[in-house]
């Protein structure tokens, strides 16, 4: 399994809080919160770990420079318009086989992602598994439609009556996804959540894989939260 980390945002609403370490860097008990990801996807048997960074985090690219794993570590610095345009620029370094994408400020528990990632390893079936939770605690959450198997049918903007879960901000694809991904990026197709949309018209088999809670750190205060989290 390959896994990418997509930190090329500018973390800007952290900083204006008073929030000194660019984003990636910020510690969530005592680790960094890039180096988190990284030792569990080691932890969950990568194959090889690839990450993105926007031209101005000098130091979170020298601490990702710094770093020696056992797997190969493949460093993309490039500013881009949205997180879809982050995956398609760390994408040309998935040759073949299945990937996991998150961002860096999707927090989760190790075991449960432990769980995810054996199940779509094992499951042949299906071109993706998308992580989702009941826990909504995001500003602007992309809900999700499924049918009575937990395959997704649609992604929405706003809830109804009845919704049961959001996105969490992890994706397990296949190599049929980074088609439709190449086809986004030619028609100007923009936003992660397009992109989403667009794996469905496309026909792609796409399962929903529950998570008790998945939290986004975006303000100072998700900080705290994101460890009692941790803690619990």
């Amino acid at each position: 399994m390959h896994f990418a980390i997509i930190a090329a945002g500018e973390g800007s609403r952290l900083a204006q809080e008073g929030v000194a370490l660019p984003k990636p860097l910020v510690n969530l008990c005592g680790t960094p919160m890039i180096q988190r990801l990284i030792d569990i996807f080691l932890e969950c048997g990568a194959e090889s770990v690839s990450i993105i960074i926007n031209n101005e985090m000098t130091q979170v690219r020298e601490y990702v420079e710094s770093l020696t794993l056992p797997v190969p570590l493949k460093v993309v610095v490039k500013s881009t318009p949205s997180s879809m345009h982050s995956f398609y620029e760390v994408s040309r370094h998935f040759t073949s086989g299945k990937f996991i994408l998150t961002t860096v400020d999707t927090i989760f528990r190790p075991d449960e992602f432990k769980k995810y990632v054996e199940a779509f390893e094992k499951d042949d079936t299906v071109d993706g598994y998308m992580a989702v939770t009941s826990f909504i605690d995001d500003e602007k959450p992309l809900y999700i439609d499924v049918d009575s198997e937990m395959m997704i049918t649609a992604f929405r903007d706003k809830p109804w009556e009845g919704v049961r879960y959001i996105s969490g901000g992890i994706y397990g694809l296949t190599s049929p996804a980074l088609r439709t991904l190449e086809r986004c990026i030619e028609t100007g197709v923009s936003r992660m959540r397009n992109y989403q949309r667009a794996l469905v018209d496309d026909g792609l088999r796409l399962k929903a894989y529950p998570f008790k809670k998945i939290i986004d750190v975006d303000h100072q205060a998700d900080i705290v939260t994101a460890e009692t989290f941790l803690k619990e």
